[in-house]
């Protein structure tokens, strides 16, 4: 497991590497200089689960803001940074837990050195961070084109530069909207060094096609135990992403906690709205801190077999229900009271 062998870095009050859980990340989209706005979507992020969270740092406004929305926050604050070194400094200097930046846009080496100086002197840990969109001419050149491997020599060429200014306070991220391509960076990447790894696809797009190819890519890598963090990219609010996120480690196993509902996919002897109570039970069970199954199942036929794996169930019929625990039938329901049924029993289970 490669994971188990990466180096510990500390983010804020959250360690990475070494073995520790996979952590969640995502990104603010609204402009980090609007202090209250950005802390407001901070914390509907974190009360989805997110456990890092990025903010863009594009002028000296947005990381002088840094400062006042960490006062109001309790999750680590990572800076994002892009061309200009002077944010990184000043993100740095206000309190980011965490600078994001691509060495290659930096500038100078002296630049970067500034940077790395800033970071080293308050111990803040810097994700070298590596794009299919913006590798270098010259790799691409090499390589005939964006591939795997030009990810990896360019996030390794960004490392080492960081290394031989005598800093070791790394995570890396490379990250593409190929998804396959990703997988294969990931595994390459793996075997050649030991920092941290940030895993996403980029770019992946709405809810529909991000979440898909981000459960695609990130279930191969993770799967592999490779990755530390990960972040869902999607088009929409981030908040999403964070359920894809933790959807995605719970399938893995990589992470418990929360009820799991499982519903089926309904047939012609489905007599009740199945996919607006499977829906009504998904969005209501996430009031619930119990490390459950729940089942929702279509008829009473099959319903009980069907959910025999679940610690309960609701099954519907023709005007009436059944409630299912460990596979027997405990009682009928009427049809409109299946959900405040499952709800009453939610609210009385016992660990």
């Amino acid at each position: 497991m490669y994971r188990e062998r990466t180096k510990v870095v500390s983010i804020g009050d959250r360690v990475i590497g070494g073995g520790n859980p996979v952590l969640i990340q995502s990104m603010t989209n609204t402009k980090t200089e609007d202090i209250k706005g950005t802390v407001a979507q901070i914390r509907a992020l974190t009360a989805a689960g997110c456990e890092i969270v990025r903010c863009t740092v594009p002028t000296m406004e947005a990381a002088l803001a840094l400062r006042e929305i960490k006062q109001q926050i309790s999750v680590p604050l990572v800076a994002d940074i892009h061309f200009d070194y002077r944010m990184a400094i000043a993100a740095i200097e206000n309190g980011a837990d965490k600078i994001r930046i691509n060495p290659g846009n930096i500038g100078s080496r002296e630049r970067i050195k500034a940077v790395v100086d800033a970071a080293k002197e308050r111990s803040v840990p810097i994700r070298v961070g590596v794009n299919s969109g913006s590798l270098e001419k010259e790799l691409v050149e090499r390589y005939h084109g964006v591939t795997a491997e030009g990810l990896v020599e360019s996030a390794l060429d960004k490392v080492k530069i960081i290394e031989e200014l005598g800093y070791d306070n790394l995570v890396i991220s490379i990250k593409s909207s190929d998804v396959m391509m990703c997988v294969k960076a990931h595994e390459l990447i793996a075997s050649r060094t030991q920092y941290p790894l940030h895993v996403g696809i980029t770019e992946a797009g709405t809810l529909y096609s991000g979440n898909i190819k981000s459960a695609v890519g990130l279930g191969i890598i993770l799967y592999q135990g490779i990755g530390d963090t990960i972040r869902v990219s999607l088009t929409g609010d981030p908040v999403e992403e964070i359920k894809s996120a933790k959807g995605i480690l719970k399938t893995l196993g990589l992470r418990k906690g929360g009820i799991e509902v499982v519903s089926c996919p309904t047939c012609g002897r489905t007599e009740i709205d199945l996919i607006g109570l499977a829906n009504q039970v998904e969005t209501m069970v996430q009031e619930f801190p119990l490390d459950i199954k729940v089942a929702v199942m279509g008829c009473v036929v099959n319903g009980p077999g069907e959910a025999k794996e679940a610690d309960i169930g609701i099954a519907g019929g023709k005007g009436v229900g059944l409630l299912i625990k460990k596979g027997e039938i405990i009682r009928k329901v009427p049809e409109d009271e299946l959900l405040s049924c499952l709800r009453k029993e939610l609210e009385h289970w016992e660990q």
